[in-house]
C-alpha cells in the first residue's frame, strides 16, 4: 500500500491521481447521509470515489459516480474495482450538466461535496483549484441538474462552508428545493460560528430538523462522542 493511501474499515482509497485527498467534509457527509431504501444513487464530482464507496457500504443501491477530471475518474474506477462493491459502482467521465441532458434515469439520492470558490478568478489552472471553483459547476446549474435527475421523493445531500451554504439554500428554495435537514458542524465546543453546513434538500419536505455536531472535545486532541458515533463504521480508529 502506498503511503498516501487512506484505509477505512471496509475499503481503501488510493488518491495519488486526484486533486482532493480524503478529508473530514466528505467523511462527515457520507456518514450522515441516510441511504436506506435507495435503489440508485448519484455521486457528483466523485474525486477519489470516497462518497460512492461510503454509499455502497451503507446501502444495496446501484451507484453512479461522475467527475469532469479524467485523473479523478481513473482513480475512482481503481478504488471501486478494488472494493467488494465493484459490481454496483459505475464511474463515468462526465459533468452533471451533460449527464442530466443525456440520461433519462432518475435517482433516489444525489450526494456531492461541490465546488464553492465563487470568485472565478481564484487561482485557476490547477486540478485542485479547478475542482473547488464554481466556474465549472455554478450553484444554479447544480440545482437545475439535480432537480432533473432526482425522482419525486429524491434527496440531495451536500456539504458547504457556512456562507456558501446560506447562498446555496436561497437559490435552491427559489428553484423548488426545500431544506429538510441541517447539521451545523463546529470544530470545538462553544464556538460562535460553524465551520460547515451539511444539508438535505428535497422537492417536498414535511418536517425540518436542525442539529449541531462538535468534532473535538475541550481537549483538541480528543474527538467528541458524537463525532465518533457518526463515523465509527468507517474510521479505523473508532
Amino acid at each position: 500500500m502506498e503511503t498516501n493511501d487512506f484505509r477505512f474499515k471496509q475499503f481503501v482509497i488510493k488518491q495519488n491521481k486526484c486533486a482532493f485527498k480524503v478529508g473530514t467534509d466528505s467523511v462527515l457527509l457520507g456518514a450522515w447521509a441516510e441511504s436506506e431504501n435507495t435503489n440508485h444513487i448519484l455521486d457528483i464530482g466523485t474525486g477519489s470515489g470516497i462518497l460512492a464507496l461510503m454509499m455502497a457500504q451503507k446501502s444495496n443501491a446501484k451507484i453512479t459516480a461522475i467527475d469532469i477530471d479524467l485523473g479523478a475518474v481513473e482513480q475512482a474506477q481503481e478504488n471501486a474495482q478494488n472494493s467488494v462493491w465493484k459490481n454496483r459502482i459505475q464511474v463515468l467521465h462526465s459533468s452533471v450538466q451533460d449527464h442530466a441532458k443525456q440520461n433519462s434515469d432518475t435517482f433516489d439520492l444525489i450526494i456531492t461535496n461541490p465546488p464553492y470558490f465563487i470568485n472565478k478568478a481564484h487561482a485557476m489552472g490547477t486540478a485542485l483549484s479547478n475542482a473547488r471553483n464554481t466556474l465549472f459547476l455554478p450553484f444554479e446549474e447544480l440545482i437545475r441538474s439535480s432537480l432533473k435527475l432526482m425522482n419525486k421523493e429524491g434527496k440531495l445531500y451536500l456539504v458547504l462552508p457556512v456562507n456558501e451554504a446560506i447562498q446555496f439554500r436561497k437559490i435552491a428554495e427559489k428553484s423548488g428545493l426545500v431544506l429538510s435537514k441541517l447539521l451545523k458542524v463546529q470544530t470545538k465546543p462553544g464556538e460562535q460560528f460553524e465551520k460547515r453546513h451539511l444539508m438535505l434538500f428535497q422537492k417536498t419536505a414535511f418536517h425540518y430538523s436542525e442539529e449541531i455536531l462538535v468534532i473535538d472535545e475541550q481537549d483538541q486532541h480528543t474527538y467528541s462522542a458524537d463525532y465518533r458515533e457518526l463515523t465509527k463504521d468507517f474510521y479505523l480508529a473508532f
